[in-house]
C-alpha cells in the first residue's frame, strides 16, 4: 500500500494510492493515518480496502507528511562510506545518531526556507524507515517486525550551522521545514529490498546525487537494532538512514549551495518522489 496525507497544513485527510496510482480518499474509512494505524492490525484494516472503490480526489492537492504522531525523527549520519569521504570524515565504526527536530517536518512538496544568515544550505536525500510497532532492545534478527514501511525523507541541512558553530549537528538539521518527508508511506510488503533502492537529487534539473542504498554502512536491520537499545521507538517514529555521496558541501573543487528561488526534486525507487523549491525566510 500507498497512504498519504492530503489537504491544506493542518487540515490534511488521510488517502491512499489505488491501482493506477490515482490518489483516493480514505477519509470516509479512518480519521488520519495515526501511529495506531500502522501496526500490522492497523495496516491488515486497511489492505482490506477496496482503493478503486473510495472517492477520488481530483486535481493536485497538497500532500502533507504521510502520517502524523512521530515522536523521534531520528537521523543517522555518515552511512555511505563514499559520503564519509567527501566530507572527509572517517568512516564510523558505529552507527553516528542524532535527532532532528519534530518542527523540521514538513511536506514532500512544502517550499523549503534558507534560514536567515544561512550560506551553507544543503540536501540530502534518505531512505526513512518508519516504525509500526515499538521497538526497544530489538535484535537484528527481528528488526524488520517492527517496520511499518518506508518513505523518501530529505535531511536538509545548514553545514555552517552544523559543522562551524560549536559542532553540535542539530543546530544545522533543525530548520523549520529541514524534514520532508513522502510523498507516500510504502509498506515494507512492497519494497522487496530496501538495501537495493537507488536514491538521489536533482536541483534546478542538475543531478547532484544518484545513489543505490547497496553501499550503506549499516543496513536497515542494523540501524533498527542499533537504535533501540539507546532510544525507545515507538510506531510512527522516522529513522533517516543516511545519504550517499553528492551533497553540496562535498562538491569539488567548490562546494555548491541551495539559494532562494530554486527546485529541487528528491527521489527513492519505488517511494515516489518530492519536489520542492526554495525560499528565503521571513
Amino acid at each position: 500500500m500507498k497512504l498519504l496525507r492530503w489537504g491544506p497544513k493542518g487540515s490534511e485527510k488521510p488517502g491512499m494510492l489505488d491501482t493506477s496510482g490515482a490518489l483516493r480518499d480514505l477519509s470516509g474509512v479512518v480519521s488520519d493515518i495515526t501511529p495506531e494505524l500502522l501496526s500490522p492490525a492497523g495496516l491488515a484494516r486497511l489492505a482490506a480496502v477496496k482503493a478503486d472503490a473510495l472517492p477520488k480526489v481530483e486535481g493536485t492537492p497538497r500532500l502533507g507528511t504521510p502520517f502524523t504522531g512521530t515522536r523521534n525523527f531520528i537521523c543517522i549520519g555518515l552511512n555511505y562510506a563514499d559520503h564519509a569521504a567527501e566530507s572527509n570524515m572517517p568512516i564510523p565504526a558505529e552507527p553516528v545518531v542524532f535527532i532532528k527536530a519534530l518542527s523540521a517536518l514538513s511536506g514532500p512538496n512544502d517550499d523549503i526556507e534558507i534560514p536567515k544568515f544561512s550560506k551553507k544550505t544543503d540536501w540530502e536525500v534518505e531512505l526513512g524507515i518508519v516504525i509500526g510497532t515499538r521497538a526497544k532492545y530489538v535484535e537484528e534478527a527481528n528488526a524488520l517486525e517492527h517496520v511499518a514501511g518506508y518513505c523518501v525523507v530529505n535531511d536538509v541541512s545548514e553545514r555552517e550551522f552544523q559543522l562551524e558553530r560549536g559542532m553540535t549537528w542539530d543546530k544545522g538539521k533543525g530548520h523549520d521545514t529541514f524534514g520532508p518527508v513522502g510523498p507516500w508511506l510504502v509498506t515494507k510488503d512492497e519494497v522487496a529490498d530496501p538495501q537495493d533502492l537507488r536514491l538521489g537529487v536533482d536541483v534546478d534539473g542538475q543531478v547532484m546525487q544518484d545513489g543505490t542504498t547497496k553501499t550503506m554502512i549499516f543496513p536497515v536491520t542494523k540501524l533498527v537494532s542499533y537504535v533501540s537499545h539507546f532510544i525507545s521507538l515507538n510506531p510512527g517514529d522516522i529513522i533517516a538512514t543516511g545519504t550517499p555521496p553528492g551533497v553540496g558541501a562535498g562538491k569539488k573543487p567548490n562546494p555548491i549551495f541551495l539559494r532562494a528561488g530554486q527546485t529541487m526534486r528528491v527521489w527513492v525507487e519505488g517511494l515516489g518522489e518530492q519536489n520542492a523549491k526554495t525560499v528565503q525566510a521571513g
